[in-house]
């Protein structure tokens, strides 16, 4: 099943396809014979993939798969823009993680990401695909799910407004585990980038350099929808078992390439996010 209509902005033709379905895949590159190919399509949820381990791996390696197959039957001249995750990184105690750090994947989704990166790597090596894998560390910003902790904060932070109450719990899991977050809108612009004709293909981390933690998020929070006071609540069931505790990159490479470096600060990302969810809970 597929859906097609005409995209905002003079963009030309959207199509929605099952990405698992690798002769639909294969038949619509085909047809489009595109000379630039951007694969973010994942179950990217971290949590989510320890209670379905099967259907996380399944579907980001299948739809891996089929798309690698389509470019290189229908399209081979095409710039694949690929995008990996840090999660393929796991725990490393040399910080910050650059893009020959060892691949040491620490729960099933960053399997499935780990999978579908080194097949990339292959695939480019045996057929000459001009693929960028860019390894993306967390990103956030307005229109987010709130399963991630950027959006769950905002989302949290609105509703207090909204109620205009004088107090509110955020609730987070581990309060210690630290992140290296960039805004979505300079992560799209990275992209952009790697997909010029100047850019060689390889591997390249897409990250701000620096890592925060839940509790120092929540702080922001709190300082954004002052005069409202703010109680950070740990929630256990929210707390994972096998957590990597700091995850920051390096994006020295992708610097060096493109001149490429994020310019919107976190704090930025958390205020037009909380803004975002105000103007989606009042409608």
């Amino acid at each position: 099943m597929s859906r097609s209509g005409a995209l905002p902005g003079g963009c030309g033709r959207g199509v929605s396809i099952d990405l698992r379905d690798a002769p639909a895949v294969h038949r619509l590159v085909a047809d489009v014979q595109p000379e630039i190919v951007y694969h973010l399509a994942a179950l990217s949820h971290v949590g989510r993939s320890w209670e379905d381990p099967t259907a996380t791996f399944s579907a980001n390696t299948a739809s891996d798969v089929a798309v690698l197959e389509a470019v290189r039957l229908g399209s081979p001249g095409a710039r694949v823009v690929w995008a990996s995750s840090c999660e393929v990184y796991g725990v490393s105690d040399q910080l910050p993680l650059t893009e020959d750090a060892r691949l040491a994947p620490a729960n099933p989704y960053a399997v499935s990401k780990t999978a579908g990166d080194l097949l990339a790597g292959v695939y480019a090596d045996a057929h000459g695909l001009a693929i960028r894998r860019a390894r993306a560390f967390n990103h956030a910003g307005p229109g987010q799910l709130p399963i991630f902790i950027v959006s769950s904060l905002a989302q949290q932070a609105a509703h207090a407004r909204l109620r205009h109450v004088s107090a509110v719990q955020i609730v987070t899991g581990n309060p210690d585990a630290r992140r290296d977050f960039t805004d979505v809108r300079d992560v799209v612009r990275a992209y952009r980038l790697l997909a010029a004709d100047s850019v060689a293909p390889g591997i390249y981390n897409v990250c701000s350099g620096v890592s925060v933690s839940a509790a120092e998020n929540v702080r922001t929070v709190a300082s954004l929808i002052a005069p409202i006071e703010v109680e950070h609540v740990v929630d256990p069931a929210r707390v994972r078992a096998h957590e990597v505790m700091d995850h920051r990159g390096s994006c020295e490479r992708l610097t060096a390439a493109t001149g490429w470096r994020p310019e919107i600060p976190l704090w930025q990302t958390i205020a037009d996010t909380i803004a975002w969810w105000e103007s989606e809970l009042s409608a």
